[in-house]
């Protein structure tokens, strides 16, 4: 009896967010923090990347390892901020693409953990053999940047 009844709650809420007019969209910018933070902050860092740029990429991981860390629920876990860590010491484009790539493999995984909808894309590209991910369904390749921004491909919306 209670199961049918929280089937019939759950089934009802989801009618309700359909017929409210609230797009899957919407819920995802409604991402919890510090995730909204970890994932703003870490598409900066690709989208600086893409464009060759080391910019700004010092303080938005910086500012993803402090999300991380104040994070009272541990909500993400601790080897994200280790990640953006080794990735704000960063000294040339080059070093900065490798230090990316553990840092895309481990919000990749959280992402396919927890579901959090957050509206993100998972891409890949071949040459670099390594995942990332953006909130565009175009590829903007971190890897390759302006040499090759469209290399790769997608593989799952989050």
């Amino acid at each position: 009896m209670i199961m049918k009844t929280i089937r019939s709650f759950v089934a009802a809420s989801i009618l309700g967010l359909c017929f409210a007019g609230i797009s899957p969209a919407a819920l995802a910018a409604k991402a919890p923090e510090p995730v909204k933070s970890v994932l703003d902050n870490y598409e900066k860092i690709r989208q600086a990347l893409a464009q060759d740029s080391l910019k700004g990429i010092a303080d938005h991981a910086q500012a993803i390892a402090k999300a991380v860390r104040e994070d009272q629920s541990k909500t993400i876990p601790a080897k994200i901020a280790d990640d953006a860590d080794k990735l704000a010491k960063a000294q040339d484009l080059k070093m900065a693409r490798e230090d990316f790539k553990p840092l895309s493999a481990d919000l990749v995984a959280y992402l396919e953990q927890n579901k959090t909808g957050s509206g993100y894309h998972e891409m890949y590209c071949p040459m670099a053999k390594a995942n990332w991910i953006q909130k565009s369904k175009k590829v903007d390749n971190p890897y390759m940047g302006k040499s090759m921004p469209r290399c790769g491909e997608m593989k799952r919306e989050f």
